[in-house]
Formats: C-alpha cells, sequence, structure tokens
C-alpha cells in the first residue's frame, strides 16, 4: 500500500478531530480506519507497531502509579507521606512550568502568541473559567491570528 503523509497541518489536526469526535468507549478502531483505511497515512505494520510502542511507553508508569496509590492508602496519615506527596505535586508542577517556558521561547517575539497566552492563563487561572469553555475559544482565535500572519 502506497503510504501518503498528511499534506498540511489542518489535514492532520482534521484527521485526529475526526477520530476523537467517533471515538466515544475506544480510539483505537477509528484510529485504524482513518489512518490506515481512508487517509492511508500509515501501513497495517507501521499502525501496528506504532501502537505497540505506545501501549509499551505507558506500562511502567501505570505500574508506579498503582503501586504508589495502595502504599499511600496504607500510609496517608503520616505526615512525612504527606510532605512527599505534597513535595512530588510541587516537582510535577515545576517540570510543567519549565517545560512550557522552553516551548515558549519561540512565543517571545510574537505578541499576538503573548496575548493568546496571557488571555488563557487570566481566563482560567485568576477568572476560573473552564478550559472546556476555554480551549476551543483560544484554538479558533489561534486559527484566526495565524491566518492573519500574527502567529
Amino acid at each position: 500500500m502506497q503510504v501518503t503523509p498528511p499534506r498540511s497541518l489542518t489535514e492532520l489536526f482534521l484527521g485526529f478531530l475526526a477520530i476523537g469526535a467517533r471515538s466515544f468507549g475506544g480510539v483505537l478502531p477509528w484510529a485504524y480506519r482513518t489512518m490506515v483505511e481512508e487517509r492511508r497515512w500509515l501501513t497495517q505494520a507501521d499502525f501496528a507497531e506504532t501502537i505497540g510502542l505506545c501501549q509499551g511507553l505507558m506500562v511502567l508508569p501505570f505500574i508506579w502509579v498503582m503501586a504508589l496509590g495502595v502504599l499511600y492508602l496504607e500510609w496517608a496519615s503520616y505526615p512525612v507521606v504527606r510532605a512527599v506527596v505534597t513535595g512530588v505535586g510541587a516537582t510535577g508542577a515545576g517540570l510543567f512550568i519549565g517545560t512550557a517556558l522552553k516551548l515558549g521561547k519561540a512565543l517571545v517575539r510574537k505578541p499576538a502568541a503573548l496575548v493568546l497566552v496571557a488571555g488563557c492563563f487570566l481566563t482560567v487561572g485568576v477568572g476560573r473559567v473552564s478550559m472546556l469553555i476555554v480551549m476551543p475559544l483560544a484554538a479558533a482565535i489561534g486559527i484566526f491570528f495565524a491566518r492573519r500572519g500574527w502567529l
């Protein structure tokens, strides 16, 4: 079978949007249908290898989370355990912020991107508006900005 990669980011976005919209109860059949049969982005072998790799990446984190959850249920009343969990949460937040800053370096020279980032932060963080509302709105604004050449 001839594989044809997506011609644009829009085509890729729309493909995954269609997969997500039809995937109630399980994404795998729809992902296969879209990526292998309809759009021919991957061969059957490529799809199987990719799924295997992706599922393999989740095994150890899943085991860690389950083991730590069991341990936490047993020892949650100890102050040192609560302190460790608080520290791990702060570490995770720090890693997230660090990654956001690295990814955001390219945005510094784009005022429209900074406006969008600040708007999202203020709307969700300060205004407490649900991300279910903010994300589609931010995506629409981002598309508008990109079409104007501002991003």
